[in-house]
């Protein structure tokens, strides 16, 4: 049986299920919501509901912090990640796939030996 899949942006998870599903405090998510390294959505109540999309980001600032960078330069990151992102979507659009250049293949080694070689013993 094939299930619809849910939308991925889509608000599902309380502050306290979804620090427990990345491994983190309550108080670590409102932290990076207050330096706007993350939106969840907002319940008509004020309540965070965070998406599957929002639990990948967190995951990704869990290793940001594990390869040692501070909040500063988690913010860079992801603020140059999301640059390159567009542009790289803006280059998609403006070029088509046969104005680009094939990509370039290593050289192959020839495996064919040519016969004995001179001062080679078999």
């Amino acid at each position: 049986m094939n299930l619809p899949r849910p939308d991925p942006d889509r608000g599902l998870y309380g502050i306290t299920v979804a620090a427990e599903l990345v491994g983190t405090g309550p108080q670590n998510l409102r932290q990076y919501e207050a330096r706007g390294l993350l939106t969840p959505e907002r319940t008509a109540g004020g309540t965070r509901r965070y998406s599957e999309n929002d639990l990948e980001r967190l995951r990704d600032i869990a290793s940001l912090l594990e390869a040692g960078l501070n909040l500063a330069g988690i913010e860079m990151v992801l603020a140059l990640r999301t640059a390159n992102s567009e542009l790289q979507a803006e280059l998609d659009r403006l070029t088509p796939r046969s104005a680009l250049p094939e990509p370039v293949r290593p050289a192959r080694r020839a495996t064919r030996q040519l016969g004995p070689q001179p001062g080679r013993a078999r």
